[in-house]
This record gives structure tokens, C-alpha cells and sequence, in this order.
């Protein structure tokens, strides 16, 4: 089993809008509603590639009460814990005529010291059946800045395996943790290490620079695919680029992709097959109204289209 946590979930509304201007009167062509946030839209991808999984966090008011409804229509799995406070709605507006993207995200509930405890009871208990934790996105205002390292340490004593993308302190005190596995995208990786990368040789050197951090491997994704670093190589970064396709949003395309990577590594697939297939997912993704929707036969038409390079690096001394 495959637990994704979503501790700041929405209800997540996509509108096409095109030639969409600030401070005008516009009518969106196409709307899409559903149960938001990182980890549900990994837990949405992972149900289409076919993968046992579960989505927890916490759901307030009715709000709340439709993130559950949407799951449930979509026959994902899931169990969280019900809250006082309203969970938030966020908003995306995507113009079909230039690809641009503008978002508008709640910052969401309060959660309370209560709430939160039953929330790691239920998660420990969640995790004596599962093999991988995924803990993606922000955290609600009421949740210390380290609970997600906590519960990270808590896991790897269950011998789960643990997944994190997030972004800012929180994510640098996941590091400290050791989580088995970190995939921020370029510019979240660039706020933990506490530079811009300029070009594709510090692009290449950002994952090896996580794994200093804490992480025991580390995924960077941009919007060609991602760079990547197990530690069995330190000195080999692993460069995959996507096929180029046209897009209709790339909206939850980096969720798509760690998806995609899960699937491979829980049914067996060695690290290059992994990254291949978890790129081709992201790729795929891009071509649906709607994040995390995945198809998975149109992924295994792309993986052969997928480069795979290795970079070398110096070690780090």
C-alpha cells in the first residue's frame, strides 16, 4: 500500500479562460473542480497507473466535506481526519492562448494541537500496512514547521519508505530527517539550498546538494522532465528530458511525475526504468484539464521517447 498526505488539502478549481487579462470581464470555456493539493493529486495518478493507495490529511466544513465526495466518486481511497476549521479552495485560472497560469491558494484552515495528534495516530496506523509515504505540499497554520520530519522519523522506523515534496523551512527540516527521497521543483530547490541555479551545470549539482542536506536520494523537476541523484553514484546525475508535446496545462505535472517514479520503484523497476517512466508520466499528464489525470497507455507510447542522460560531476569533498 501507498499513503499520500495532504495536510493543506483544497478543493481545487481550473478555469480556461482565453486572452484572460487582469481587471477584465472574461468567460471561461472549460471548468474543472476537484479534491486538491500535491499529495491528492499524486494519490489521483497513482489510482489511474493502477496503484493500491490511500490519500490522508484533514478536511474541514463543506469543504471538507466535498474533497471526500470528489475521492470517493473517483474511487480513491481515503481517511482523513475531519477538522472544526473550513478547508480552503484554490483557483486556476490557465489561458489556452499563451499557456500562461495564474493561481490564487487559500492559505486554509487552523489546525489544532488536538487535530493534530489524532492525525499521527491515524497516520502510524495507516503505515503498519504500507510500504511508501508520500507527504507532499504546504502545511495549514497551526502545524510546527518540523511535523513533517517528525513523522518522517516516526515512518522510517516502521521501515516505510518516505517521499517528500515540499518547499521552504519545511522542507529543510524534512531533510534533516533522511527522508528516503525529496522531489522539489527548480525553484522550491533553489529556496532550500539558498541559490539560483544559472545554468545546467548547477542544475545538475542541486540534487547531489539536497542529498548533502539529509536526503538519501533527490529528484529536481523542471519543465523538460528532471535531474536526479541516487546514492549509490554520488558523482552521476541523471538527466531525463520529456518528449515535447503540446500542452493543455501542466498544471500537477511534477505530481504526475513523482507518481509515475512511485509506480516504477513499487512494481520493481530499476532506477534509469524509473526515471523513464516517472518523466513520461509527467509528460502525459500535460495533456489533461485536470491534475494528476493520468492515461497509462498513452505513458507507455512516451517512455521510449524519453532521453536519459548521465552527467558526471566532481564529488564533493
Amino acid at each position: 500500500m501507498i499513503i499520500t498526505v495532504t495536510l493543506n488539502a483544497a478543493i481545487d478549481n481550473t478555469f480556461a479562460v482565453p486572452h484572460f487579462r487582469l481587471g477584465s470581464r472574461h468567460r471561461a470555456v472549460e471548468k474543472n473542480a476537484a479534491a486538491g493539493g500535491k499529495g491528492i493529486n499524486v494519490a489521483r495518478a497513482l489510482k489511474c497507473l493502477g496503484q493500491p493507495v490511500i490519500a490522508t490529511g484533514f478536511a474541514g466544513g463543506a469543504t471538507g466535506t466535498r474533497i471526500i465526495e470528489y475521492l470517493t466518486a473517483e474511487s480513491v481511497l481515503n481517511d482523513f481526519v475531519r477538522i472544526g476549521e473550513e478547508s480552503r479552495t484554490s483557483t486556476v485560472v490557465i489561458d489556452p492562448t499563451t499557456g500562461q497560469q495564474t493561481e490564487i491558494n487559500e492559505h486554509g484552515p487552523v489546525i489544532t494541537e488536538a487535530e493534530r495528534e489524532l492525525f499521527r495516530e491515524k497516520l502510524l496506523y495507516l503505515a503498519r500496512g504500507a510500504d511508501i509515504c508520500v507527504f507532499a505540499g504546504s502545511v495549514p497554520r497551526g502545524i510546527p514547521a518540523d511535523f513533517y520530519a517528525e513523522l518522517i522519523a516516526a515512518l522510517r522506523k516502521q521501515n516505510v519508505t518516505t517521499i517528500i515534496d515540499a518547499e521552504g523551512e519545511v522542507m529543510s527540516l524534512a531533510l534533516r530527517a533522511e527522508p528516503d527521497l525529496v522531489s522539489p521543483n527548480v525553484v522550491e530547490a533553489e529556496e532550500i539550498v539558498g541559490r539560483e541555479f544559472g545554468d545546467a551545470e548547477d542544475l545538475a549539482a542541486a540534487p547531489a546538494e539536497l542529498c548533502t542536506m539529509g536526503a538519501r536520494n533527490a529528484i529536481v523537476t523542471d519543465e523538460h522532465g528532471c535531474w536526479a541523484v541516487y546514492g549509490e553514484e554520488p558523482d552521476v546525475t541523471m538527466h531525463v528530458r520529456a518528449p515535447v508535446l503540446d500542452p493543455v496545462t501542466s498544471v500537477g505535472s511534477g505530481d504526475a511525475l513523482l507518481a509515475g517514479f512511485v509506480t516504477a520503484r513499487y512494481i520493481g523497476l530499476d532506477d534509469d526504468a524509473a526515471l523513464r517512466y516517472a518523466v513520461a508520466c509527467g509528460a502525459e499528464s500535460t495533456q489533461h484539464f485536470g491534475a494528476g489525470t493520468l492515461d497509462p497507455a498513452a505513458v507507455d507510447h512516451l517512455i521510449d521517447k524519453v532521453q536519459l542522460t548521465a552527467v558526471t560531476r566532481p564529488v564533493a569533498t
